[in-house]
C-alpha cells in the first residue's frame, strides 16, 4: 500500500467475526442442543463498525443459518453494503450428519471429504437462500486446511479461503511453515505459496512475533512447545520475559498494547494488510467465551474502538470486507509477477 501525503503509510484493515452458536465447551459438541443469543447483539456491533468506518466479514455457520430470525438480522439496514457474508462450516451442527463428533471429528481436515462436500453443499445452498447470494470466502470451523477441502472450495467456486493460523499446531492438523502473509495457495500442498491457475486466494489472520524474523522465531517456539521441554514452561518464561512472544490479532485473546505491539511488528515486516478476527460468541457472557468478563461485549467493543483509534495515530486504514482485501491483494501479486 501506498503512502499518502500525510507521510503515514495505508494499510488495508479486515474484522472478520465467527458467526456462530455458543454452548458449555465441556460437553460434547453439539447437534441441536445450543443457543444462538449472541446473534442478537450483532446489530449493535454493526453499528459500531459502522461508525469506526470498519466493514466486517461474518463467516456464518448453518447454526445461524437455519434460523431466520437470526439470519433476519443480517437483512437489516445498518448491514446493507457494510459487511461480508462468508461460510463457516461446523461439522457437529452442519447436516448431513454421520454419526458421534469426536475433537477429532470436529475439525473440518479430519472427515472424509465426500462427507465434508455434503455438508458444504448444504451450507452454500442454505446460505444462497438465505440472503439472495452465494457466499465467496470460507473458512473451516476450528481452522485448519489440506488439499481435499482447498480443492473442494474451488469447486464450489469459492475465491478466497481463510482458514490457515499461521504458527499453530495440534494433535489433529498443522498451519505450520504456511506465510503468515496473504499468498496464492498450492492446490495441492496449501500451506505452501504457488503460482497456481489462480482460483482461490490465502488470507490468514495476521499473528507474529515480537522480533522480525518470522522463520527463525517459529522454529524456535516450536522447540520451547516440544513435549520434552513443557514442564519448564518456558514459553511462558519467554513471554513474561518479552525474549520471544507469539500473538494473534484478536481482542479475544490480548489486550489492547499486545494488539498494537503485534501489529507495529507485522507493520515492520511490511505487511499490507492486518486481519483480525474474533467469534460472535464472546459478544455475551457464555461458557465458552474467550473473553472470561462478565461484560463481554463491552470488553469487546471498548478494545477494538481503542485499538482502531490509537493505531490511526501512525497508519491509514483502509476498511474493507475480506474479499475486497484479497482482490485488492492478489491483483498487485499478479501485477508484480
Amino acid at each position: 500500500m501506498s503512502n499518502n501525503r500525510d507521510n503515514k503509510k495505508t494499510v488495508l484493515f479486515v474484522l472478520s467475526v465467527d458467526t456462530e452458536e455458543e454452548w458449555d465447551w465441556s460437553g460434547e459438541f453439539p447437534q441441536k442442543n445450543f443457543s444462538i443469543d449472541n446473534v442478537f447483539r450483532l446489530s449493535d456491533f454493526q453499528h459500531l463498525c459502522n461508525d469506526l468506518g470498519v466493514k466486517p466479514t461474518y463467516f456464518i455457520d448453518y447454526a445461524v443459518a437455519e434460523n431466520d430470525k437470526a439470519a433476519a438480522v443480517f437483512k437489516q439496514p445498518e448491514f446493507k453494503e457494510n459487511c461480508e457474508i462468508g461460510a463457516h462450516l461446523h461439522p457437529w451442527c452442519n447436516p448431513p450428519y454421520f454419526g458421534h463428533v469426536s475433537d477429532k471429528e470436529s475439525h473440518v481436515v479430519n472427515l472424509p471429504i465426500e462427507q465434508v462436500e455434503q455438508k458444504l453443499a448444504s451450507l452454500v445452498k442454505l446460505l444462497s437462500s438465505q440472503f439472495g447470494e452465494q457466499p465467496r470466502s470460507f473458512r473451516t470451523g476450528r481452522w485448519g486446511i489440506d488439499a481435499k477441502v482447498m480443492r473442494l472450495l474451488t469447486k464450489y467456486n469459492f475465491t478466497l479461503d481463510s482458514s490457515v493460523y499461521p504458527f499453530w499446531q495440534n494433535e489433529y492438523f498443522s498451519c505450520h511453515g504456511a506465510p503468515e502473509r496473504p499468498y496464492w495457495p498450492n492446490l495441492n500442498a496449501p500451506l505452501q505459496e504457488d503460482n497456481q491457475q489462480k482460483l482461490i486466494f490465502e488470507l490468514p489472520v495476521t499473528a507474529g512475533f515480537n522480533h522480525k524474523n518470522s522463520s527463525l522465531c517459529e522454529k524456535a517456539y516450536r522447540m520451547m512447545e516440544h513435549p520434552t521441554l513443557r514442564w519448564t514452561r518456558i514459553t511462558g518464561v519467554a513471554w513474561r520475559t518479552k525474549l520471544l512472544r507469539k500473538s494473534y490479532l484478536s481482542p479475544e485473546l490480548f489486550d489492547v498494547p499486545q494488539l498494537l505491539d503485534l501489529s507495529k511488528s507485522a507493520l515492520a515486516n511490511g505487511t499490507q494488510v492486518l486481519h483480525m478476527f474474533m467469534h460472535s460468541s464472546s459478544l455475551i457472557d457464555n461458557n465458552n467465551s474467550l473473553v472470561g468478563n462478565r461484560d463481554a461485549y463491552k470488553y469487546i467493543t471498548e478494545a477494538i474502538r481503542s485499538y482502531i483509534s490509537q493505531l490511526q495515530q501512525s497508519v491509514n486504514l483502509e476498511f474493507c470486507t475480506i474479499s475486497e482485501a484479497g482482490k485488492r491483494l492478489s491483483e498487485e501479486q499478479t501485477s508484480n509477477e
